[in-house]
């Protein structure tokens, strides 16, 4: 017989724009949100992972003391959610916490992945059993440890006669293809919002562009859009993932050293330069009568970004997850209550035909609360 059981997910992206936090219910395949809220990342906090995210000098110390405190502020995102929900920590069988990635390398000759925020400090301090390092195991079977949502996303959404893609837009941007009858296919796209927001911050002291305001005052510039595309990453086949490692301001400024543009000309450029960079992939899927699109994470209130994936995908459905069902904004956070479940239970929660892992395995190690 099947049971209900809660659990809360922990996720703070690449775009550091906050703590997402979301209470689930699971029972069997059924995934339902009960409460959620975005914690605030301390200005301070968020400067200093940064730098670490874009190779700046640093040392074991800094890095352990950011550890430290990324667990404390994960162990206060989820206090306030239990005190906020109407249930007791008692309740809930176990958080999943992400945690926050600052170096991903999947190729080379050390594969390997880095996400800061102990665990031990979440379960000694909310008194919940926490799952946490959910990436490395998938690394350690020869896979690249990403993209993980995949696997929630084919277990909430079907595709029964036509392509069903699930984009989430964060500081980079995913997707998952569901087609019938074929294998799962998952993997980062290139850049989601964390070009322009590092754009956006850099020149008018703004964490994003809010409603697209500065990009809707340039223009694409033909030459420099070309230029960006012909970055290697989007000539590798998946699986395949990326992150603040490539797609930073250094990067960039190395690609406009050339160009004497506006900076709202860059805005424009960068956002069409998401926006094509993910329908040159989506569009590769395109299968049945009314294919959708699915569209979560923080890009989704780029009502610019979403215009030019319409645009740039006519036979597709472009459309939030709220139109199956699913907050957009704690899709990332619901995925990791769903895989801390899969953990708890010892079920398989990634996809080897997503992340090139060499089998199935679940995922995630587990710090006991001692409760």
């Amino acid at each position: 017989m099947r049971t209900k059981e809660l659990y809360i997910g922990v996720m703070s992206g690449t775009s550091l724009d906050g703590v997402d936090t979301a209470l689930v219910e699971i029972e069997g395949d059924d995934v339902r949100l009960l409460c959620s809220q975005d914690y605030p990342y301390p200005d301070n906090l968020r400067e200093r992972v940064l730098n670490i995210c874009l190779g700046q000098p640093t040392n074991l110390v800094e890095i352990g003391q950011i550890d430290h405190e990324l667990g404390h502020l994960y162990a206060d995102a989820v206090n306030h959610l239990i005190a906020h929900s109407g249930y007791l920590k008692e309740h809930i069988s176990a958080i999943g916490n992400h945690g926050q990635t600052v170096f991903h390398q999947p190729t080379g000759d050390a594969p390997f992945t880095m996400q800061l925020g102990d665990a031990n400090i979440i379960a000694a301090r909310t008194g919940v059993d926490t799952v946490a390092d959910f990436r490395r195991k998938d690394m350690a079977l020869g896979g690249q440890g990403a993209p993980l949502v995949p696997a929630f996303h084919q277990a909430i959404f079907t595709s029964e006669q036509s392509s069903v893609v699930v984009l989430n837009i964060g500081g980079i941007a995913n997707i998952s293809v569901l087609r019938p009858t074929q294998p799962v296919i998952g993997y980062d796209t290139g850049p989601g919002n964390m070009l322009m927001d590092a754009w956006c911050q850099r020149h008018w002291g703004k964490k994003f562009d809010k409603n697209a305001e500065f990009a809707l005052k340039g223009t694409v510039d033909d030459e420099l859009l070309a230029q960006l595309l012909e970055e290697k990453y989007f000539n590798l086949r998946p699986p395949k993932s990326t992150g603040r490692e490539l797609f930073n301001l250094t990067w960039l400024d190395n690609k406009l050293s050339q160009f004497n543009l506006s900076t709202e000309n860059v805005q424009r450029t960068l956002c069409e330069y998401t926006a094509l960079t993910i329908a040159n992939e989506v569009t590769q899927y395109t299968e049945g009568s009314k294919p959708e699109l699915l569209v979560c994470g923080g890009g989704v209130h780029n009502p610019l970004l979403i215009q030019r994936l319409s645009e740039l995908l006519p036979e597709w459905q472009v459309t939030p997850t709220e139109s199956r069902g699913v907050d957009s904004n704690n899709m990332e956070a619901m995925a990791f209550a769903w895989l801390a479940y899969r953990r708890v239970h010892n079920l398989p929660s990634n996809l080897p035909e997503v992340t090139g892992a060499s089998r199935p395995a679940s995922l995630g190690v587990m710090y006991f609360a001692d409760k």
